[in-house]
């Protein structure tokens, strides 16, 4: 139930687009439209990547469209207009160096080198409250898939192995000497208990007297409201503060998918109520315990938004506390972001950035996630209409 002494927001669409010119406004609003069809949501990533296989002009077109409006650029330097533009608004900046899918081990160590510029950027500078990245671009998806499934690494997959867990170190320990936290986002089922031991083991070394690593929760599965009260346990008892990303989860199709075909029992939720219920859930056992768990909501659900904001009011936790943030993509739900830091709370959105090519996978993903939420892009539409509808009426 909402707290009625809560005044938050998320309909004043003049805070929500305040950072965006009438030009960015009508390049959202069609292209919301073109992601609303479904139909060139799922023709277009083969199109595209064929287009860029053969070596036709098409890069300007992406990068000046989705690219231009999901991503902060395709270097770091690229995306400073972005981080002051979301820091005039009270928001903070979550540098994602987008790079996945890759085998390669040079691609592995220069992600490395990456992430760790993400943190160097981010060090003495509060538009960049935290930092994130994902272990597949440290590590091969296989190699993580087959210590999954507890089998014998042979030759040089011993080595290959310490070369991720070095990266994944080297990483965490730049995150600690210079205080700013790195999240470790969540994958798929089959490669995740591999990384949670990494996680783990990383908040062991480095969350003693700060929370300096999260782990991510994907509460769209049936079991990770279990999973995070058993490691808080842990963190509890050997006295470390637990970071905890909480989100729904981003691979629900491929996983049901591939739970049918190997015959396995489905790690996804029965339906959208029970990730409800168990994500809010998990934002109230959290924040029962703020002193040693910190906290990012990423989710861009309203009721859950409202939800939070009234457990800190409720449990009279400061709106600034560092151990809570909100969480957003960057190129949506910017009612949610602006108005939730318009009220004082910590927020930041996730900008992802890389070359345009590397980057297209994470785009096309947003794409297709985006019209499998019933809504979302209607209810993305109906803000950015009403803002240029205001607009219209002020001049």
């Amino acid at each position: 139930m909402s707290d009625p002494n809560n005044k938050l927001s998320f309909e004043n669409t003049e805070i929500a687009f305040k950072h965006s010119s009438n030009a960015a406004l009508n390049r959202a609003y069609w292209l919301f439209k073109i992601i609303n069809v479904n139909f060139l949501v799922q023709v277009g990533p083969p199109i595209t990547n064929f287009a860029v296989k053969i070596g036709l002009p098409i890069k300007g077109l992406i990068k000046a469209t989705i690219f231009k409006h999901f991503c902060g650029g395709e270097t770091i330097r690229e995306c400073e207009n972005t981080i002051k533009s979301l820091a005039a608004g009270g928001v903070g900046t979550i540098l994602d160096y987008s790079i996945e899918g890759e085998d390669d081990e040079n691609v592995f160590d220069e992600t490395g080198e990456e992430i760790i510029r993400t943190v160097k950027r981010a060090t003495k500078d509060t538009d960049i409250p935290i930092t994130v990245f994902k272990v597949t671009g440290v590590g091969r998806f296989l190699l993580l898939e087959k210590l999954d499934a507890k089998a014998e690494l042979i030759g040089a997959e011993q080595q290959e192995w310490q070369k991720v867990q070095d990266r994944v170190l080297a990483i965490c320990e730049k995150a600690y000497s210079t205080g700013i936290p790195v999240m470790i986002d969540a994958e798929e089922t089959w490669i995740q208990d591999t990384i949670d031991n990494l996680a783990i083991d990383m908040m062991r070394r480095f969350n003693k007297e700060k929370a300096i690593v999260y782990n991510t929760y994907q509460l769209y599965r049936h079991d990770k409201l279990q999973s995070l009260k058993d490691d808080f346990k842990i963190a509890d008892k050997e006295g470390f503060i637990l970071g905890v990303k909480l989100v729904r989860g981003a691979y629900m199709e491929k996983e049901r998918k591939r739970a049918l075909e190997k015959g396995y029992p489905s790690p996804i939720q029965p339906d959208k109520a029970a990730a409800d219920k168990d994500y809010n859930a998990a934002l109230d056992f959290c924040t029962d315990r703020i002193d040693k768990i910190a906290i990012v909501a990423g989710t861009h659900n309203e009721d859950s938004c409202r939800l939070l904001s009234d457990l800190i009011n409720k449990k009279k936790i400061a709106h600034n506390n560092p151990h809570v943030y909100f969480s957003q993509l960057l190129g949506m739900s910017d009612n949610l972001s602006f108005n939730l830091a318009d009220a004082k709370y910590n927020v930041a959105k996730y900008v992802p950035y890389g070359p345009v090519k590397a980057v297209l996978p994470y785009l096309f993903r947003r794409a297709q996630e985006n019209t499998a939420i019933a809504g979302q892009m209607s209810r993305e539409l109906s803000l950015i209409t009403k803002e240029k509808r205001r607009r219209k009426q002020k001049a």
